[in-house]
């Protein structure tokens, strides 16, 4: 598996010559046994019980080294620094298990406009057994100022009903969550995701935060953990992600049912996370 560090290192020093207006078509397989003190470490901080089933967004993680991989090699057109991870959707067809073997590919696809500049998908791609069991397309921005298209995707759509001015009304909330200080130094560590802006205030004031954030697919695991041990086998989960969540903070989650399953979303002062589970 690749070393992390060394390709962020690798996106650091190249990021100013990256161009292009194509994706490669290349992809990276990995064959992978679960680790159970990692597993028994990211269920503890984003909320999840010890099971035999793994939840439902570990995998995410598993494949992430992968997807740095493809977006720092050399005919990647975007530097890493910069790309904004603005939605997540998993569809499942079956529950993999702590002691399956699991065969991860991930490839890149759909560059495609956005009103803010263009935007593209990250495939990773779950089989067990040499079928396919888990499939997962995070959707990233890259601000360039904008092509004149939309194709709707992190930005469109709010939960609650509109208020006065149009404004979204935050809805009733179900939980409070109170996040410390460290959760992106805790999320990072179990993650692989070490962008700066998730670690310290002070890092983070250098992309124009005032504090550290905390990872958009910790709050998608941490909202689906209330789900835990009620999701079909078969189903989806799609987020959206809205507004950076600043470190320490609190915010409410909420849940309401829908035809085919539930709608949720996370709430402060504004929406940070929308998402539906269906299945």
């Amino acid at each position: 598996m690749a070393n992390l560090t060394l390709l962020y290192a690798k996106a650091a020093l190249t990021g100013f010559a990256r161009r292009g207006s194509a994706l490669p078509s290349s992809s990276l397989d990995a064959e992978l046994t679960v680790d159970r003190a990692h597993l028994d470490a990211y269920r503890a901080v984003c909320g999840f019980g010890v099971r035999d089933e793994l939840p439902i967004t570990y995998p995410h993680v598993l494949g992430f080294p992968l997807q740095i991989g493809l977006m720092t090699a050399r005919d990647f057109p975007f530097p890493l620094p910069g790309l904004v991870h603005v939605a997540n959707r998993i569809t499942r067809t079956r529950p993999l298990l702590v002691t399956d073997p699991l065969s991860v590919r991930v490839e890149l696809a759909d560059l495609r406009p956005h009103e803010r500049g263009r935007q593209f998908d990250v495939v990773t791609t779950v089989s067990r057994g040499g079928e396919e069991a888990w499939v997962d397309v995070s959707t990233y921005l890259r601000r360039d100022g904008g092509s004149g298209g939309s194709s709707g995707s992190g930005g469109s759509g709010r939960s609650g009903s509109a208020g006065r001015g149009g404004r979204a009304e935050a809805p009733e909330p179900t939980a409070v969550w109170r996040l410390p200080g460290d959760l992106g130094r805790r999320y990072a560590a179990v993650s692989g995701d070490r962008n700066p802006i998730h670690l310290h205030a002070l890092a983070a004031r250098a992309f124009g935060f005032p504090r550290a954030i905390a990872h958009g697919m910790w709050s998608k695991a941490r909202a689906v953990a209330a789900f835990e041990g009620r999701l079909p086998d078969a189903c989806e989960v799609d987020v959206r992600f809205k507004a950076p969540i600043p470190l320490p903070g609190r915010v409410d989650f909420s849940t309401t049912p829908t035809g085919d399953g539930r709608r949720f979303a996370v709430w402060s002062d504004r929406p940070h996370l929308e998402g539906v589970i269906r299945g």
